[in-house]
């Protein structure tokens, strides 16, 4: 679970980050591509004005004007032509003297690439145009955007590879400082599985005397409801604390188990048959299919207690007159087993919290079941020692299906 945790925290800083850099790069190359547009039309604005040349002015435009300033050197670092076309789409004239990389005919293929686009104004190639019409003829002016594209080009390099560098410092960083931001939880999470057995050999011995006494004055005074009260709520507080030092030992023992192969066919099978009598006695109906000559590498006292956990539960909590399925297959690389079983009614909501700690759906916390909340939880640590995956689903908001992924 702490390794989960860390890898989670990680992941969430990660996300985090890359989502703000995505931002900030992104709306920076962004307005840089929309300034290279508004400074490129503010030019052709001025050609489409001027018969398709820039006018040698000394102060070319008001610096007043904002954003629509154009520097008095613009004339003379431009690159631009001009193509006049007549209504029917015939060259008038074209004009490339302003230009060394374009001649007449590559001039007129670009203008009539323009007039097909649809569009006033455009990219062709990286060449910026637009479409003025003068009476009857057409006028198109380009301007040449290569040095200011290249550019765009060039930072949008540059900020993407600076920020994959961040993103791989910010990456290092949290390898090395995310154990220490997680210790804290670590130390809690340590100690309180240590309470949990330490305060459970030390009720199991009280418990122990409690139940001694009370079959010594059973046997004296013979039996009375109060004496079966005693002896009931013992047996209960007994069971929850073994179950408590199980989950516990459980958690801690994870990769030091004995790993060995062991048929998980018949072991299946033979625990089914010693539920379905309890289940055929409660008025469930019991189905179940199981793949046969499967093995399992794992540790078998622990698989055992986690397919008897989920046939009990799906006994003790299915409804009167349900049904009961139990599964088992390999499907490639690993065994599913599942048990599904009908039940009143199951929400979203609860379904994402089964596997908590004394989580049960029985909000009023009825005993007749037995369940204390916590076997569901023992299931889902045998399934993280086994490194596996438990999942719960329901299909209609009626029945529950359990489901245990091992690897073979």
């Amino acid at each position: 679970m702490i390794k989960k945790l860390r890898i989670k925290l990680i992941l969430v800083s990660m996300l985090s980050l890359l989502a703000v850099l995505v931002a900030i790069i992104g709306s920076i190359n962004l307005m840089n591509i929309r300034r290279m547009i508004s400074e490129a039309d503010s030019v052709l604005d001025i050609l489409a004005e001027n018969d398709g040349r820039l006018p040698m002015q000394e102060e070319f435009t008001d610096p007043e004007a904002g954003p629509e300033y154009v520097s008095p050197e613009v004339p003379y670092e431009s690159r631009y032509f001009f193509v006049l076309l007549d209504a029917d789409g015939g060259v008038i004239a074209t004009n490339i003297e302003r230009i060394a990389a374009v001649d007449q005919q590559t001039a007129i293929t670009y203008a009539q690439s323009a007039l097909d686009s649809g569009s006033n104004r455009g990219f062709v190639g990286e060449y910026r145009y637009t479409i003025q019409q003068e009476g009857e003829d057409i006028r198109i002016s380009f301007l040449d955007c290569g040095r200011r594209i290249s550019m765009c080009r060039v930072f949008a390099f540059n900020s993407l590879w600076i920020s994959l560098l961040g993103l791989l410092a910010v990456f290092l960083l949290m390898m090395l400082i995310s154990g220490r931001i997680i210790k804290p939880v670590l130390d809690s999470y340590e100690k309180q599985k240590q309470f949990i057995t330490d305060a459970g050999h030390e009720i199991k011995t009280p418990l122990a005397i409690i139940d001694a006494d009370a079959g010594l004055i059973e046997m004296e005074s013979g039996t009375n409801e109060w004496l079966q009260d005693i002896q009931t709520q013992v047996k209960r507080l007994t069971g929850l604390t073994n179950d408590l030092i199980y989950l516990a030992r459980t958690e801690e023992a994870q990769n030091q188990q004995e790993m060995l192969d062991f048929p998980f066919s018949d072991m299946v099978e033979d625990l089914i048959r010693s539920f379905q009598a309890l289940a055929i006695q409660k008025d469930r109906q019991f189905v179940s299919h199981i793949q046969p000559m499967l093995t399992l590498h794992g540790d078998e006292k622990m698989i055992s207690q986690l397919v008897s956990i989920l046939l009990d539960n799906a006994v003790q909590y299915s409804d009167d007159g349900g049904e009961i399925r139990v599964m088992l297959e390999r499907q490639g690389k690993a065994v599913h087993f599942s048990v599904f079983n009908t039940v009143e009614s199951i929400s979203q909501q609860e379904l994402s919290h089964l596997f908590d700690r004394f989580y049960r759906t029985d909000r009023s916390r009825n005993s007749q079941t037995g369940g204390y909340g916590i076997g569901l939880s023992i299931a889902s640590a045998v399934v993280a020692a086994h490194k596996g995956k438990i999942l719960a689903s329901s299909r209609d908001g009626h029945s529950l299906l359990v489901t245990v992924i091992l690897p073979v």
